[in-house]
């Protein structure tokens, strides 16, 4: 126990040394006259920054070796985290199911995390990036993204605490908006962008507000009260459109930079050849798994296999068919849908 109580506090005084080394204070406590320090460019402190996370992230590796030796757990690995980003409606239960019945997989569905700090950041507050007191301000990036970063394993470690040597598949269409935080703060893990046809998706959320529809109920269980899509159709329709903008193209925008293991997967790819699809998503995430196994999962996931009565208008499973959007929006919805998700729409459903 000494040997781990003398690491531990060693790693602490090497982040201390990181974030007085960012507030500008030297060895006596006092504050650094920055106005004496040479000036350095924007491309010099930026790979500063960079070999400083690089340095924690080994940090992170160490100390979670030390862990193991003395516990026994060395917790989940950041590499081992499959998230899955996009917008709700579009199969995202379907395909973490289906992951999570593979040996050695666990599912978190829907932790919110990315909604947590997402919102925040590039919501009410976003112009208060440049402020030096803002908790998410750009200048101190590296260190906010590492509190994100352990925030997220602790999570995982205290609900999973058994699957350091699985996967962790993390289901988080609704907190997709911050994507590109949780990409940055852990990009070693893996991702996979789900995406489906957003008049589709908003004429499947549009059914399931009505009144007795599955999402109505779940809320006015929630919260006692709710209004329904049927008093007011075209606005929910604005209001789902506008969220498919924000969460699928926060998920996109962290999709083209990630610099690890991805893939992108649309849902009508995902209905008409199921194993095909799961297969080039595994061998794009460069994850093994065994054919056998893949095939009964994808088997005893299919859609002819949720009874019926489960099955139809306000039901969670309602039909899984692509394009049922031009029965179940109006023309003028459907122009609706269509202009708000434009810049998404075009580039993954071209005309």
């Amino acid at each position: 126990m000494p040997v781990t109580r003398y690491t531990l506090s060693g790693a602490a005084r090497g982040l201390k040394a990181f974030v007085n080394l960012e507030a500008g204070v030297v060895r006596d406590g006092t504050k650094a006259d920055h106005a004496s320090r040479p000036a350095r460019g924007e491309a010099s402190r930026d790979g500063e920054m960079e070999r400083l996370r690089r340095l924690l992230t080994e940090r992170d590796t160490e100390l979670a070796q030390l862990r193991a030796k003395v516990d026994g757990t060395s917790g989940v690995r950041p590499d081992r985290i499959i998230w899955i980003f996009g917008t709700g409606r579009s199969g995202n239960t379907w395909l973490s199911s289906m992951m999570g019945d593979l040996e050695g997989h666990d599912v978190w569905g829907e932790p919110r995390v990315g909604l947590l700090f997402g919102e925040f950041y590039y919501g009410s507050f976003e112009g208060q990036r440049k402020s030096k007191n803002f908790i998410l301000g750009e200048k101190q990036k590296a260190t906010w993204l590492r509190s994100i970063r352990e925030f997220v394993l602790d999570g995982a470690n205290g609900r999973f605490p058994g699957a350091e040597d699985g996967y962790l598949t993390i289901k988080e269409q609704v907190g997709s908006v911050g994507a590109p935080l949780l990409m940055e703060a852990l990009p070693e893990s893996r991702m996979v962008l789900l995406v489906r046809d957003p008049r589709d998706v908003v004429a499947s959320i549009l059914d399931a507000s009505r009144k007795g529809g599955w999402h109505y109920e779940r809320r006015k269980d929630d919260w006692g009260h709710t209004s329904t899509a049927d008093e007011d159709p075209d606005t929910t329709v604005r209001e789902r459109a506008t969220r498919y903008l924000r969460q699928v193209g926060g998920a996109k925008q962290a999709y083209e930079v990630h610099p690890g293991p991805k893939a992108l997967v649309r849902y009508e790819e995902l209905r008409a050849d199921t194993l095909g699809t799961m297969r080039r998503m595994y061998s794009e995430l460069d994850i093994t798994v065994d054919a056998e196994e893949l095939a009964r999962v994808v088997e005893d996931h299919a859609w002819e296999n949720i009874p019926e009565e489960e099955r139809g208008e306000g039901k969670f499973y309602r039909k899984a068919t692509p394009g049922g959007w031009r029965d179940d929006l109006t023309p003028t919805q459907a122009r609706m849908v269509e202009e708000i998700t434009a810049p998404l729409l075009n580039e993954f459903y071209p005309p």
